[in-house]
């Protein structure tokens, strides 16, 4: 992380693939909106955060906006694509939303298309994503839970995160701080 509030870029923090056990996280690319499609096409990836599957189109559009970036030069998004390393089959997304405020803090969220769940891939990648956070130097890691979502809360304690009091919008801060030895 860089001082006064800049942050570096994807490319400057040197953002390329981060291999696991059985899974592959790939920078998003524009292209993957493509093969990401089939694996989010299907409503009930929608239950907790509400809404329903995009088009081809809209999850082109909403990819080139990510790859884009944020336009608050102290906010940094970046997204890989999650692959099974044995099938090269795109099976979900991880993402991390970066802010130095005062200190470096990642919101950050995980997809795994239902034919893939139950599997442990979203642990192993939300796994590897701490992983990659921590080495980055981040030090708060957050994400938010819808609380009847007991799956993606049971991938947030195993992650070393803790719910918090905090609820937004009708979704629970799940946390951990690096700084107190999370």
């Amino acid at each position: 992380m860089t001082d006064q509030n800049q942050l570096m870029l994807p490319e400057a923090l040197g953002l390329q693939n981060i291999q696991t056990e059985r899974l592959t996280l790939s920078p998003l690319r524009a292209e993957d909106a493509d093969e990401m499609l089939s694996s989010l096409d299907d409503v009930r990836l929608h239950n907790f955060v509400g809404g329903q599957p995009g088009t081809l189109e809209e999850l082109r559009t909403r990819y080139a906006r990510l790859i884009a970036g944020s336009d608050d030069p102290g906010v940094l998004w970046l997204n890989w694509i999650v692959r099974s390393r044995s099938a090269g089959t795109a099976i979900g997304t991880v993402q991390a939303t970066i802010s130095e405020q005062p200190n470096a803090t990642a919101e950050i969220a995980w997809v795994i298309g239902v034919e893939w769940q139950g599997r442990g891939f979203a642990i192993e990648a939300a796994t590897a994503l701490v992983g990659w956070l921590r080495a980055e130097g981040v030090t708060v890691i957050n994400a938010h839970i819808h609380p009847d979502h007991s799956a993606s809360a049971a991938v947030a304690r195993r992650i070393g995160l803790s719910p918090t009091t905090i609820e937004l919008d009708g979704e629970i801060l799940w946390q951990v701080s690096m700084s107190s030895g999370g």
